[in-house]
Parts: C-alpha cells; sequence; structure tokens
C-alpha cells in the first residue's frame, strides 16, 4: 500500500518548485491533489504533468476570495482534506534602509497572512486526524542579509505552528514544520539577479549560498518533498508542533 493511498491534499503554491514536486510525491503515493498557482500557464503544465489525479485552482493565497474559491472546488467535488501543505511564498529582497511599507505589506500579505488564511478556511473540510505542514525556511532562526523581513516572517510561521499543535489537538490534527536551506527552484535565479547582479550571477550567488553548508550543495526540491510526505503520511503519526530541517546540516552545526 502506498503512504498517501485514498487521501485528499491541498498544497498552495503547488505548480512550481518545491509545491509541484510535492504533488508529484503525493500522487506517486496514492493521493489526490489539489494545487494552487498564480499563473495560470505553469498551473495548467503542472496539472497536465500530474495527470488524472490532480485538480488545478488559479489563485493568490494573499486574496481571501481566491482562498474561499479554493475550497469551494475542493467541497464541490465531494473530497475532504486529509493533508494541507500550506506552502506559497515569495521573497523580496530588501535591507533595513530600504525597507517600504510596499515591501513589509507585501511580505505579509502573501508569506504570513496568506499562511494564517490558507490553514483557518480549511479547517472546516479538513478531516479529525489530518495533517497540515507549514513551509518555513532555515533563515527562521539564522541571519540572512536582505531578506530580513521574510525570515522574521517564517520565524512566526514556526511560531505559530506549536501553537496550532496545541489548539487543534482535540481533533487529532498535527501541525508541523518543514524548514528548508538553500534549495534548487527557479526562485533561486530571481533572488541571484538580485543579490549578485551582473554575468554570472547564478553561480556566484550559489557558492555564497553553500559556503556554509556542510553538506556542500544545493537541496533538492524531491529531497523537501520527501520530507513533508513523511510529515504528512502515517510515519509520523506521533510527532506534531515539530520543525523537520532539510538544510544540509547548515543550522546544525
Amino acid at each position: 500500500m502506498t503512504l498517501l493511498d485514498g487521501k485528499t491534499a491541498v498544497i498552495t503554491g503547488g505548480s512550481v518548485g518545491i509545491g509541484f514536486a510535492t504533488a508529484k510525491r503525493f500522487v506517486d503515493e496514492g493521493a489526490y491533489v489539489f494545487i494552487t498557482g498564480r499563473r495560470q500557464a505553469e498551473l495548467d503544465a503542472a496539472v497536465k504533468e500530474l495527470g488524472d489525479n490532480a485538480t488545478g485552482v488559479q489563485g493568490d493565497v494573499s486574496k481571501s476570495e481566491d482562498l474561499d474559491r479554493l475550497y469551494d472546488v475542493v467541497a464541490e467535488s465531494g473530497r475532504r482534506i486529509d493533508v494541507l501543505f500550506a506552502n506559497a511564498a515569495i521573497i523580496d529582497v530588501a535591507r533595513i534602509g530600504d525597507i517600504t511599507e510596499e515591501h513589509l505589506d507585501r511580505q505579509l500579505d502573501v508569506d504570513f497572512k496568506g499562511v494564517v488564511f490558507t490553514v483557518q478556511k480549511a479547517l472546516p473540510l479538513l478531516n479529525d486526524g489530518g495533517s497540515i505542514i507549514l513551509n518555513s525556511s532555515n533563515t527562521n532562526a539564522k541571519a540572512s542579509d536582505g531578506i530580513g523581513i521574510y525570515a522574521a516572517i517564517k520565524a512566526a510561521i514556526r511560531s505559530l505552528a506549536r501553537t496550532w499543535a496545541s489548539e487543534l489537538r482535540d481533533r487529532k490534527i498535527r501541525v508541523n514544520v518543514v524548514s528548508p536551506g538553500a534549495t534548487a527552484t527557479p526562485g533561486m535565479d530571481g533572488l541571484a539577479e538580485v543579490l549578485f547582479p551582473g554575468p554570472g550571477s547564478a553561480a556566484r550567488f550559489e557558492e555564497y549560498q553553500i559556503a556554509g553548508v556542510p553538506m556542500g550543495r544545493y537541496g533538492t526540491v524531491e529531497e523537501v518533498a520527501n520530507a513533508v510526505l513523511f510529515l504528512a503520511s502515517d510515519l509520523s503519526s506521533f510527532t506534531t508542533g515539530a520543525d523537520i530541517p532539510v538544510d544540509g546540516g547548515i543550522n546544525q552545526f
């Protein structure tokens, strides 16, 4: 039997990167997945690759009406949710002297408010005994120049998991966190261009990123997806309120 046989999962930000790799892993393990993404073309391509056990719902997690539409689609399918992976996030670069209200609001809207209401609005459809996984970051406990707001929000996400694990314990819903380190995703290229502009930005950024990683490389999206699968499945049935680092050891040494 597969690990998620007959389960239904919702993954925000599921059309690319870690979200898409997790969706593929879930489908391979027997789940039906609903994924969201802001860009319709990428979402359509992802659903096509995932096959018959996937539905895509275009939307932005910072918009309440888009989250309502997501859960309306799930409800109309006649399914209930067993696994929720609140994955969608953005990274905007700004050092302390450059932070604007627009920068702060955008990060808070997507990375914090989006997670809060992704989880809250799922609760009526979430089965007792279900699993909620929040995507944090190794930056939740480590300084990282230029992304202080992002890192602070990710630390808050880790804190919320502890509280929600306690608040939902009567329903036997587990709430856990996965915290990736430097991971090879499409978003890395955009970040590289901002932090290391000019020729060879991706290579220079990678060298900078992995300098402190004991394993000496980027992680892969599949490696993160494997950790999410563990938290989604009964393999982690006695794990709640936890933070699982997938960071090559950068925060552990």
